[in-house]
């Protein structure tokens, strides 16, 4: 009898599902579709953008964008020790779109300071997540602003 319950109650749990829905899953709360993008600049940053981005082709939406992307990627040392090697940088992501048809520019720009990491593979694993970071965060405020120009 306690077996049949405890099979009945693990029956349960594994039929039963958490609701977990992929966040990107269904993007049919915009009500715009990004249709082409051609990206120039930093290719690894473009990579991200390229992933992030994809997700906003809506096939039944009557907006369609098209986008040009032109992005670059800078480290830049801020201060050095006494023999000379680098402590501090300071990474930098610059992106520019234009959204066509109506040929308006966006420019957003993202900045963070890092330490230098004595393990220089561990330093560019870093610098890497923060590439994702920047794409990511880039995304987001490039939808909100076609989110705005849609509703206009």
């Amino acid at each position: 009898m306690i077996k049949k319950n405890i099979i009945i109650i693990l029956l349960l749990f594994f039929l039963n599902n958490c609701g977990f829905t992929p966040i990107y899953l269904d993007t049919k709360d915009v009500d715009f579709s990004i249709e082409q993008i051609n990206y120039s600049g930093d290719k690894e940053l473009n990579n991200f953008l390229k992933t992030k981005l994809k997700n906003y082709k809506n096939i039944d939406s009557k907006k369609k964008f098209f986008i040009e992307t032109n992005s670059n990627y800078n480290k830049i040392v801020l201060s050095k020790d006494g023999t000379g090697e680098a402590t501090n940088y300071q990474l930098q992501a610059e992106v520019i779109f234009l959204i066509k048809p109506i040929n308006k520019k966006i420019k957003f720009t993202e900045k963070k300071i890092m330490d230098s990491k004595n393990d220089k593979f561990e330093e560019a694993r870093y610098e890497r997540t923060t590439k994702q970071n920047f794409a990511f965060s880039i995304s987001n405020k490039l939808r909100s602003e076609l989110i705005i120009i849609n509703d206009f």
